[in-house]
């Protein structure tokens, strides 16, 4: 909830932001009523507003009436310098890692306390996963989440951990397990996740360097890691060390 923008004070510009963010990933589409109550604006307001969002290509109306963001929202966000280079970068590694695996592929940056995803790629072999690009998920829940966490300040890991969300009956939420498992990514070079996001869905996930810091995670999302996990992650680690590599690090991927 945005809290305050009703005031007299707000101006435009802040009630349509509340608007924008009422959106997050667990309320991808809204009705209007919806969005009025997460922006705290009054449903007249909300409605001329989100009117004229709608008629700018910024939102877009489902046939069942909801509100979802539009495609000219998201073509802005993929004009941030960061996000662009990294994809732009990225993409051929993706679609060679696709080519070879068949599986889901996912290129995620950290964004607070979610994990955001720059692209995706998956065909009819993948596995199906709630994961979609621009979306925003838990971090201690997702391969590219735990990687990303793993390097995050200590702000952000100790949020996370003082608040360990159930997703399905195998997320973790126990500070101390999960803690034991961000302490070994750096050592190990890589994480992994068993039907903690989605039932039916393993993951694993590498790091991707931009200088000496952690810029991105690279993930593959496969049904089972029992067989295929150490071929996967040597296929991420190349990949992530040419993609870290063309991003100016002289930080090895290759552990």
């Amino acid at each position: 909830m945005a809290g305050n923008i009703s005031q007299p004070g707000a101006t435009v510009v802040s009630r349509t932001v509340a608007l924008l963010t009422a959106f997050d990933e667990t309320h991808p589409r809204l009705t209007l009523t919806e969005l009025a109550g997460r922006a705290d604006l009054p449903l007249p307001t909300a409605h001329r507003l989100v009117g004229e969002l709608t008629r700018l290509g910024l939102l877009s109306r489902t046939p069942s009436g909801h509100y979802v963001v539009g495609r000219r929202l998201w073509h802005i966000g993929l004009l941030a310098p960061m996000q662009t280079g990294l994809r732009e970068v990225a993409a051929p590694f993706l679609q060679d890692l696709y080519a070879a695996t068949g599986a889901t592929i996912h290129l995620a940056v950290r964004d607070g306390i979610r994990v955001l995803y720059l692209d995706r790629l998956s065909g009819q072999r993948s596995v199906p996963v709630v994961s979609r690009t621009g979306s925003r998920l838990a971090l201690h829940a997702t391969g590219v989440g735990k990687v990303l966490l793993a390097y995050a300040p200590a702000d952000v890991q100790g949020k996370i951990l003082s608040s360990l969300r159930r997703i399905t009956p195998y997320t973790i939420t126990q500070a101390a397990l999960l803690r034991a498992q961000l302490d070994r990514i750096p050592a190990d070079g890589y994480a992994t996740t068993s039907e903690e996001m989605t039932l039916g869905a393993c993951s694993v996930a590498v790091p991707i360097y931009r200088g000496g810091d952690v810029a991105a995670a690279l993930g593959i999302v496969v049904p089972s890691l029992r067989r295929d996990k150490a071929r996967l992650v040597s296929a991420l680690k190349v990949a992530a060390h040419g993609i870290s590599r063309s991003l100016g690090s002289d930080r090895a991927a290759l552990q």
